[in-house]
């Protein structure tokens, strides 16, 4: 396990998936992070490559072959090597294998850096092109945040607080995962959407034309917050298990696939790409 700690914060990270594990705020005390409880969600923050969700059958479609790979890829059940790290940063690295290769064709370096900034960890994935042709790929987070904050209080005592007031639609996804084509308006109030376990009986929201760039879990109850922050990321989903005492704010490039006919890579909605020779970067933040 990997300790990074600053004035405001403490954190582990695994090197199984390069997973966050445990969000400490040192002022308080609290534990953010679901702390990956296996009879409810056995993760705490997976990080999801090269996929975002479901595939059509499971199946990745790339030049005229079919792959199989399963839902959120296959990052979040590797072991990453550690490239360096000191007190305050922290950098995991997933080459290519042949076994990557059996299920993705592509020769890559999926790296996750982790680096403490005042009162904010910034998490960011890169992806280096080590192949001879354009590597297309989708990458994102899926951190579970504790809610309630404290003993005493309830889920339906927090809301999330979106950076603007907006009208949301979430796409719906059917039983298999898949975008089923339909949408359903989310109604906020004054910015902010109550949390209740009802939210998220049809599972996630998932949100494709945000404008927001940071959400909050707040509570009436006291002035504790956490802001997750993505600037670089178009989509957003959010989710619970219902009933659940954690939410899920998950900044993503890339999402499922939608039911019907499937494509090829290239035509995956929302795929991003490297070129030859080249590096892609992004961050997103959590802050306390």
């Amino acid at each position: 396990m990997t300790i990074l700690e600053n004035e405001f914060l403490k954190v582990a990270i695994d090197a199984k998936g390069a997973q966050l594990s445990s969000l400490i705020n040192k002022q308080t005390g609290l534990e953010h992070l679901w702390q990956a409880d296996p009879d409810v969600w056995a993760y705490h923050a997976p990080n999801l490559f090269p996929i975002i969700g479901g595939l059509l059958n499971n199946e990745l479609h790339v030049d005229g072959q079919t792959y199989h790979l399963n839902r959120h890829g296959f990052a979040r059940q590797s072991e990453f090597l550690i490239l360096d790290g000191d007190e305050a940063h922290a950098a995991f690295s997933l080459p290519y294998s042949d076994a990557t290769l059996e299920v993705y064709p592509y020769k890559f370096d999926f790296q996750v850096l982790y680096t403490l900034i005042d009162n904010a960890l910034r998490v960011t994935y890169k992806l280096i092109n080590r192949d001879q042709k354009t590597v297309y790929f989708s990458a994102g987070g899926h951190p579970a945040f504790n809610v309630p904050f404290n003993a005493g209080e309830t889920y339906d005592d927090y809301y999330l607080e979106f950076e603007i007031q907006e009208d949301l639609q979430t796409h719906k996804l059917d039983k298999n995962g898949q975008f089923n084509g339909e949408t359903e308006p989310i109604t906020l109030t004054n910015k902010k959407l109550q949390l209740k376990p009802s939210l998220f009986a049809n599972d996630a929201l998932v949100f494709k034309n945000l404008q927001s760039r940071m959400v909050t879990i707040k509570s009436d109850k006291h002035d504790q917050t956490l802001s997750v922050e993505f600037p670089h990321f178009n989509y957003l989903g959010v989710w619970s298990k219902p009933g659940a005492s954690f939410v899920c704010i998950e900044p993503w490039l890339g999402c499922a696939d939608s039911a019907g006919a499937p494509k090829d890579i290239t035509q995956k909605e929302a795929i991003q790409k490297v070129e030859v020779g080249h590096v892609f970067e992004a961050s997103y933040y959590i802050s306390i």
